[in-house]
């Protein structure tokens, strides 16, 4: 086993600045699984017979794949090589996405849809290596890099699937999906490094209560992860339930045409690819507090799809702008506490962001069926609002500062 200090020296030369931009792209790729069904939701619901409010399954089988994957797959990143653990994670995506693509009925579906959630949690195991590959001077933007691709991937997902439904069908979707699986697959195993970060020897069963423990004992964590899995549950409101206003009157969008939305919100999320920075020069919680505000007030624009598509797009900018700003800063601080149990710190934060994200998407549809996209609405603003709200009771406890450095397990921490 490699010594702390020799993998230390070694992680700028293992994760520089090129192996970064492909683990983003692989990520943005693996992560856009979870995520291709959304347009598809009008074309999913005629051909498998689902409801209008029993669509918000299609995100939440997907995402709650995603939670077991979270719980019982990404902690053995910080046990076992890892390099390893990303290949096998993609092969069992592909398999997951062909049984989708060829699945007869609804729940044959959903079924698959959680066992591909689930292999796609590889996204957390490479951001996790990124991090801990990284010095601590870089880590910020490494992460934000990698975050950077994810979000984009989550964001591209949709315009992606829905130009390949319109040009075949929403099967396709799902089969495309699968062979690039496949190829990234082949890709990694010729040039990925060896995973030569130290391990923890920490015990399975230990490893699968760690978001309990974590959430219990560590602020940061605790803190940061409601806030990312609120605010999660606000974006999947958004965009697990926009393609109904979309596809119905006024608009009758097609599934291309829903999905160019996606482009829109890539353009937000890759806007806010430089917020890394802003944790590592310490102004973490003022980033925070401004994108929080910036992401509830994006509703108001949101909640006026039914009459405009332009405020529509306005809105979908901010959102995806701040949601991706508030990200890469909570996974920034929540990791600096301890890189060597990245993996377990990454994947417990993401258990938050699965929950968050199903349970927004079934909120948001089942408010659409019965009151329209006003109430839908309503519904992601209050999980907004909740966000904010728990950042400011955060930092109403601490006595605030002109300090803005995060690190609490640091003692070199400016005084609140």
């Amino acid at each position: 086993m490699t010594c702390t200090a020799d993998v230390a020296s070694r992680a700028p030369q293992t994760i520089g600045s090129r192996m970064a931009l492909l683990l983003a792209f692989v990520s943005g790729a693996a992560v856009a699984n979870v995520y291709y069904a959304q347009p598809l939701l009008d074309d999913l619901g005629s051909q498998l017979h689902m409801s209008a409010a029993a669509l918000g399954w299609v995100t939440t089988a997907t995402q709650g794949g995603y939670l077991v994957g979270l719980v019982m797959v990404v902690p053995l990143g910080d046990r076992f090589d890892r390099r390893r653990i990303i290949i096998a994670q993609l092969v069992l995506t592909a398999v997951g996405l062909f049984g989708a693509a060829a699945a007869p009925n609804a729940w044959t579906f959903l079924a698959f849809s959680a066992f591909f959630g689930a292999a796609s949690t590889v996204v957390q195991v490479i951001t996790a290596f990124a991090a801990a590959a990284s010095p601590p001077g870089r880590r910020g933007r490494t992460v934000g890099v990698v975050t950077s691709g994810v979000v984009l991937g989550i964001l591209l997902a949709r315009t992606i699937s829905g130009y390949i439904a319109d040009l075949w069908d929403w099967r396709a979707v799902f089969g495309v999906a699968a062979v690039v699986m496949l190829g990234v697959a082949a890709w990694l195993a010729f040039v990925l490094p060896r995973d030569t970060i130290a391990k923890e020897v920490v015990p399975y069963r230990q490893s699968l209560a760690s978001v309990v423990t974590l959430t219990m004992r560590d602020r940061t964590f605790r803190v940061r992860s409601l806030i990312g899995g609120l605010m999660f549950a606000s974006f999947g409101a958004a965009w697990g339930s926009m393609a109904l206003p979309l596809a119905t009157t006024p608009w009758h969008l097609t599934t291309a045409q829903i999905g160019l939305f996606g482009i829109v919100g890539a353009a937000g999320a890759l806007g806010a690819s430089g917020a890394g920075r802003w944790a590592d020069r310490g102004r973490a919680e003022v980033a925070t507090g401004a994108m929080l505000v910036a992401f509830l007030a994006s509703w108001v624009a949101i909640a006026q799809t039914p009459s405009s598509l332009l405020l529509l797009a306005i809105g979908l900018v901010v959102l995806d702008f701040a949601g991706e700003a508030i990200h890469v800063i909570n996974q920034h601080l929540i990791v600096e506490s301890d890189p060597v149990a990245t993996t377990r710190l990454i994947g417990g934060y993401m258990v938050y962001y699965s929950i968050g994200t199903g349970a927004g998407a079934i909120a948001a549809t089942v408010a659409y069926a019965h009151g329209g996209w006003t109430q839908a609405s309503v519904v992601g603003a209050a999980f907004a609002v909740a966000a904010l709200a728990v950042w400011a009771g955060d930092r109403l406890i601490k006595r605030p500062s002109v300090a803005t450095t995060f690190a609490p397990r640091t003692p070199t921490t400016l005084p609140r």
